[in-house]
């Protein structure tokens, strides 16, 4: 199984405003450190702020920060929000000659369902609590003074 550059670099938002709670973090910041596109984090970060992982701030002086406690935002379902539920093989739509007596589906699910239940035994914060993990994202020269911002709502 593969996740989606979505899924990828909603993990890596996350990572980033993890490890720089302490402070508003841009979009710009976060594109410059892992050398992607703003556009694409745009979308990214709307959507994990959609769903409360992170806290938007407009303005001159806005950015980002995590919107929960790291401790409280499991991998797997963020992984699951991003990706989605839907199976491996899409077996409803497209014609199979199989579909009616298939083993290949059942087993595809479990295996679907071993991944996440990995993926749900750990958070944000045991990610973070690696200490090179932490070196590499701290490793970063981008400095940024600190901003007082209001909260969009």
């Amino acid at each position: 199984m593969q996740l989606s550059r979505f899924t990828d670099y909603s993990l890596r938002v996350l990572f980033y405003a993890a490890i720089n709670n302490d402070r508003l973090t841009t979009l710009s910041e976060i594109a410059q450190f892992y050398d992607i596109s703003i556009e694409h984090l745009r979308k990214v970060v709307h959507a994990l702020s959609k769903s409360a992982y992170l806290k938007t701030f407009r303005g001159k002086n806005g950015g980002i920060q995590l919107g929960k406690d790291p401790a409280d935002i499991n991998i797997g379902l963020v992984v699951a929000q991003t990706e989605g539920l839907r199976p491996i093989i899409d077996c409803e739509h497209h014609s199979c000659r199989l579909t009616n007596f298939c083993t290949l589906q059942p087993i595809l699910n479990k295996a679907k369902n071993a991944f996440m239940d990995v993926l749900k035994e750990h958070t944000l914060a045991d990610l973070i609590a690696n200490k090179p993990m932490r070196q590499g994202l701290i490793g970063s020269d981008i400095t940024t003074p600190e901003r007082p911002a209001k909260p969009v709502n």
